[in-house]
């Protein structure tokens, strides 16, 4: 007798259903088996599946976004994301530089169209650095076109760079100057009997005003306003340039905007052209008509065309003989810790900076820093590594992008080199701490606090409890403590006495412009011109490598995102056409930006310590 007949009716049912399990999951292992062959095959034999760049090509460039310095989040948090359309539209800065010099002297593309219609945001200092790019295409001859709808004060400037400045026919150009307003909350805490305990060094250190005021103090607004009075004028004069326009009619036309509409009865795209700001208005068919004059893809009223990001992948980097220049960026509040990118982590740049350090091949380092500053001691941390470099023997220039302030600014000293843009926010030495506590709004809810300590100072820093004066003693004397370290390395640093840093620190913002007429940078100039300063330093000259030392997918990561990738291009799949390109909505951007303007403050509260931080809003 066999064994099945000798098991039991219910024993039967059991093993067989265990038997069909069993059949199931090697089926599945098997599929799951078949189709990593066919990724693998797929990688082997598919090749990099690019055509080649064929003549009379158009570069288009077309920020999707956010212009930014990195993208945001992990390496490979942000593949997942743009695999499957949920990424955040950003564009990074050296890309769209990358691809302008490149196809300055490419024989094969003969003209480049400046597509703004999908740009969100980019910083002055991002577009003046582009601007010397797009300059110097211009030198070979090659005409340069923009195309726009909805134009504000980023996106022109951006067109403006163009030698035609094309306006869809119900578009309009919106250039209102620039603007710094903020909420401010004391009468609205005062009635939550918010205690808010502020302690800060610096006449002009307005970032916590906000929670002691309800309008701005006269110190910030005279600092505010020359601040933005310098850009401005940067902004006119570089638009007026490129536009042919003096600047003083520009001005006038900007200021009488609301009569010019008008008078024009609304028409904002005929206002545009009356102002001069745009050449012409064109449909989109108008568009391609115009560029196909320059070569056509398959006979038709299109043009051959080839976006930035695709013909970056036809330009992998070259070698050198000599040696690379490393980059190091620090873009984003400066936290402890490490963060991923979007923010400063003081262990996460550190790493980074140490990379550099050790790779032989990296002759010199570039600390490109975009951040309004944080948390001083990470700041400090960051610094010594810096400094850690130098002695190396590693040459170490700083480059300041839109924003390098207080902390910002603190990591840039020690380096043999401080560059800034002209239009670079940096300055803000200072230092501030805040301390809010609850105990009155606990009170009204009838809660209380009540006990004993060993020591006057033991449960001093409760939320709910008042701080005691000796409390308050203690933590003004670190921040005044701080202050004085801060002023003493910028005075080392920038062979300044103490007396003079004070006079143009207390807390108070510059442009880069302004911050070199005070001796607190060394330069003006973009990111490339500190590149080439870094290689002449290290004596590579022409022949270097320029390496951005930054956070990289593991290889198991790597060849996830790239099977992903390759089953997407198989099944002929556009993850560019999932991305939701609109703008957020209204609601949704107030969210954004006073959480930017909290989050540093419940960092603090979260972990205390002492900030030096800007709460440097973008001008709008």
């Amino acid at each position: 007798m066999t064994e099945h007949k000798q098991r039991g009716f219910l024993a039967r049912i059991w093993f067989g259903f265990w038997d069909s399990i069993n059949w199931v999951r090697r089926a599945v292992f098997n599929l799951l088996f078949l189709a990593l062959v066919y990724f693998v095959l797929v990688l082997l034999f598919a090749g990099d599946g690019l055509e080649p760049i064929r003549n009379k090509t158009t570069l288009v460039l077309q920020p999707q976004g956010f212009v930014v310095e990195q993208y945001t989040g992990s390496p490979f948090e942000r593949a997942y994301n743009e695999l499957t359309g949920n990424n955040r539209p950003e564009t990074r800065q050296r890309d769209l530089i990358r691809a302008v010099e490149l196809a300055k002297d490419d024989q094969q593309i003969t003209q480049m169209l400046i597509d703004v219609r999908q740009l969100w945001s980019v910083g002055q200092a991002n577009l003046q650095e582009l601007q010397v790019a797009i300059n110097d295409f211009k030198t070979t001859g090659k005409p340069v076109y923009a195309l726009g709808a909805f134009m504000d004060q980023d996106r022109y400037f951006l067109a403006s760079l163009a030698d035609e400045v094309w306006l869809e026919p119900d578009g309009l150009v919106w250039l209102d100057g620039f603007a710094l307003y903020r909420n401010y909350y004391q009468e609205g805490l005062d009635k939550l009997a918010v205690d808010i305990n502020l302690f800060r060094v610096g006449e002009y250190k307005s970032a916590v005003e906000p929670y002691v005021r309800n309008d701005m103090s006269p110190a910030d607004k005279e600092a505010k306003r020359y601040l933005l009075d310098g850009l401005w004028q940067q902004y006119l004069e570089t638009v007026a340039q490129n536009r042919g326009l003096p600047v003083d009619v520009l001005e006038r036309s900007i200021n009488a905007y609301a009569e010019q509409i008008q008078s024009h009865q609304g028409d904002t795209s005929q206002v545009a052209m009356d102002m001069g700001l745009v050449d012409a208005l064109k449909t989109r068919p108008e568009v391609r008509a115009e560029l196909a004059r320059f070569g056509t893809s398959d006979g038709s009223d299109s043009f051959r065309q080839i976006n930035f990001m695709n013909y970056l992948q036809h330009h992998p980097n070259s070698g050198s003989t000599k040696g690379k220049i490393g980059i190091v960026l620090a873009e984003g509040e400066i936290v402890t810790g490490h963060a991923e990118p979007g923010l400063a982590g003081s262990s996460s740049i550190s790493a980074l900076l140490r990379k550099a350090a050790t790779d032989d091949d990296i002759k010199a380092v570039v600390l490109r820093v975009d951040s309004p500053g944080g948390d001083a001691f990470a700041s400090e941390i960051i610094r010594q590594e810096v400094m850690n470099l130098k002695e190396a023997g590693k040459p170490v220039l700083v480059s300041m992008g839109n924003l390098a302030a207080s902390g910002g600014y603190w990591i840039s000293m020690g380096a043999d080199e401080v560059w800034s843009n002209e239009a670079t926010i940096t300055g803000s030495i200072g230092i501030f701490g805040i301390v809010p506590t609850f105990q009155d709004s606990l009170a009204k809810l009838g809660i209380y606090t009540d006990g004993v300590g060993t020591t006057d100072v033991a449960g001093a820093f409760r939320p709910d409890r008042a701080l005691s004066d000796e409390a308050k003693q203690i933590i003004q004397s670190i921040i005044e403590d701080g202050y004085r370290d801060f002023l003493e390395l910028v005075a080392e640093y920038r062979d300044m006495s103490t007396t003079a840093v004070d006079g143009v620190a207390q807390g108070r913002v510059w442009s880069g412009q302004q911050a070199l007429d005070r001796d607190l940078v060394d330069q003006l100039g973009g990111l490339q011109s500190v590149i080439k300063a870094a290689a002449i330093r290290a004596d590579l000259d022409d022949d270097y490598q320029v390496e951005w030392v930054e956070q990289n997918m593991s290889a198991w990561e790597s060849l996830i995102v790239g099977w992903s990738a390759r089953l997407l291009s198989t099944l002929d799949v556009d993850p560019n056409t999932l991305l939701k390109r609109s703008q957020l909505p209204l609601p949704q951007q107030l969210e954004t930006r006073l959480r930017q303007q909290l989050e540093p403050l419940l960092r603090q509260y979260e972990r205390p310590g002492i900030l030096a931080h800007c709460l440097c809003l973008s001008p709008q």
